[in-house]
């Protein structure tokens, strides 16, 4: 008698089961499990280098040029204290006398000097003629605090912040407030004067219409991945890492309620922004105070380096007209 357990007549039978077979089932899902997270891992580190490009050196100064400048900081728009405000750094060269200021806003991952401009040469037709001007950096660059580019989402506050500052800190030379935007810059321009009606008059050079609409079909050059699924995962990736909403940063659904003179700016051979951009924010718009310049020849933010004579004369015409008329 076997007093083993189980009996021996069950042991039997369990030795001789066939082992269960899996079969390879699981390999595709696996391999599908795998891909999808390459492609978020992917997604995730596009969209984190896209709102975290490298901060460019702000080095040259106005003083190279002969300007009279001081060092100014201040905080962008929202409570004291409160998420998303960052002290901001710039500088303010004044034209003596003048009761008129123009502010200077940059484009994605550059800073106050918009090289590419050069927003210096331009500061000094401006205070030749007359016109205080504020250069800045946005948030995440030059010398400003932050660590998160927006694209405009958040940078707009930093516009904003701009202006409070003219008007409470420097009152009499901000009683008119004029803003030059290049880029980015430009788009954000154009959302701070629909949000500030103290801004009298808005020059916008290379804006893109829709911040959205421009990611979902320039994704792929910049990226070089492919549309599908890259684009539509990355465009979800940024809000989840960064809440940061592209579908919000939208000149043109502002443009048809702007009530201040517009004057648009932009490259025929734009090779980064479009100008057919520039075209849209045009036909969007209601005021009949705007205009649209397309400069043949000219390359992203580049109209003044092809005419430049005639870029800083329209500029000044603009203002001359606008800005305290």
């Amino acid at each position: 008698m076997d007093g083993g357990f189980p009996p021996r007549s069950v042991r039997r039978r369990a030795e001789v089961r066939p082992r269960r077979r899996f079969g390879w089932w699981w390999v595709p899902v696996a391999a599908v499990v795998l891909a999808a997270a390459a492609t978020f891992g992917m997604s995730v580190y596009v969209g984190w280098n896209l709102t975290h490009p490298a901060r460019k050196p702000v080095d040259d100064s106005p003083a190279r040029l002969g300007l009279s400048f001081v060092n100014v900081e201040f905080p962008s728009a929202g409570e004291p204290g409160g998420a998303g405000v960052v002290t901001l750094r710039g500088w303010f060269v004044a034209a003596p006398g003048s009761d008129k200021s123009v502010i200077l806003s940059h484009g994605y991952a550059g800073n106050r000097l918009e090289k590419d401009v050069p927003a210096l040469e331009l500061t000094r037709s401006l205070v030749k003629a007359g016109y205080n001007v504020l250069l800045f950096d946005f948030r995440n660059s030059g010398l400003s605090d932050g660590t998160l580019t927006s694209v405009g989402y958040f940078e707009v506050n930093d516009l904003l912040g701009a202006v409070r500052y003219l008007r409470t800190e420097r009152p009499l030379a901000a009683r008119h407030i004029g803003l030059v935007g290049f880029s980015m810059g430009a788009a954000v321009s154009a959302l701070a004067a629909a949000r500030d009606a103290s801004v009298e008059a808005v020059v916008m050079d290379s804006p893109f219409a829709d911040l959205e609409a421009y990611l979902r079909e320039n994704m792929p050059v910049w990226t070089k991945l492919p549309d599908v699924p890259f684009t539509w995962m990355i465009l979800r990736a940024i809000p989840l890492l960064e809440g940061v909403d592209p579908s919000q940063v939208s000149p043109l659904r502002v443009m048809p309620r702007l009530r201040q003179p517009v004057l648009l700016i932009h490259g025929e051979a734009d090779s980064k922004i479009p100008f057919r951009d520039s075209q849209l924010l045009f036909k969007a718009s209601q005021s009949g105070k705007v205009s649209l310049w397309v400069v043949p020849g000219a390359d992203h933010v580049g109209s003044r380096k092809v005419r430049k004579e005639e870029y800083d004369r329209r500029v000044l015409e603009f203002f001359g007209r606008y800005l305290g008329g």
